[in-house]
């Protein structure tokens, strides 16, 4: 985390200051930071950095990635009690948040029969740089970041240029990018494939449709030119009907904006 990002991160939840810990004593204190359930860890690389922002000594037996279970003690800090106070909340944030995502995440993976689990911009503004973060830690791959990083015409983008004119136009612009076309159904696949791009998305549709565009694909001898998406609806319940449709990736926004968070607790020791 950039040192810009955490000040914005801390004048957001310490505004002009702490009115409750100054009304506590200026002493020296040791607390742990203990899971309130099992997963999968992300957040701990921010929630040091938070401390040590404000000169405590942070201790940990956990890396990021790494399981744990509840009643788990995930950090140590030790140093000025009201500093601890001011960073509490905020380092539970990012571990309770982040952990959430790659738990979550991590499940996706193990459900997927090898097919690349993938995210998508549906993000908490602001805090995307570490959701995705957390995605690529519980094992999946982020996708894009933004708008800059890969071409994706999806249907508003045919609605107002064609198919065709908006290919060619991004292939001039960004030579250099992958291009990638949002279909609906089978013959949306097969002309997009036929116009020479990289990745076709399966935006909403059914498994089976699905499974039918793969094989007419594989038919037209255009399935070995393109990688294959399937995103829109995809849950850890029916990730396992989407795995088998013949797809390289699946990409979910369920990963962020359905992830729960997990719990986490600080308590002094002494």
């Amino acid at each position: 985390m950039r040192t810009v990002e955490l000040k914005r991160f801390l004048e957001e939840d310490v505004g002009s200051g702490d009115i409750t810990g100054a009304a506590v004593p200026d002493v020296h204190v040791k607390a742990h930071i203990k899971a309130g359930e099992d997963g999968i860890l992300a957040g701990l690389e921010e929630a040091k950095q938070i401390f040590e922002h404000f000169g405590l000594d942070v201790q940990s037996k956990f890396r990021d990635g790494a399981e744990f279970k509840k009643g788990d003690v995930i950090l140590e800090v030790s140093g000025n009690a009201r500093s601890i106070l001011v960073g509490e909340r905020l380092a539970l944030n990012f571990l309770g948040r982040m952990s959430g995502i790659a738990t979550l995440t991590r499940s996706c993976v193990k459900c997927s029969k090898g097919v690349t689990i993938a995210g998508t911009r549906k993000t908490t503004p602001g805090f995307r740089k570490f959701e995705k973060k957390a995605i690529k830690i519980g094992g999946g791959h982020p996708h894009r970041f933004n708008l800059a990083e890969a071409v994706l015409i999806k249907d508003n983008h045919i609605k107002i240029a064609g198919l065709k004119a908006v290919i060619d136009k991004a292939r001039e612009l960004h030579p250099e990018k992958n291009i990638e076309v949002e279909v609906e159904d089978t013959n949306d696949a097969i002309k997009a494939a036929q116009l020479g791009i990289d990745t076709i998305m399966f935006d909403n549709m059914a498994p089976e449709d699905i499974m039918d565009a793969v094989e007419k694909l594989k038919k037209a001898s255009l399935r070995t030119r393109v990688k294959l998406e399937a995103s829109g609806g995809i849950t850890l319940d029916n990730l396992n009907d989407y795995a088998d449709t013949g797809v390289d990736i699946i990409s979910m926004g369920a990963l962020t904006h359905s992830a729960g968070w997990l719990n986490f607790n600080l308590n002094l020791v002494e």
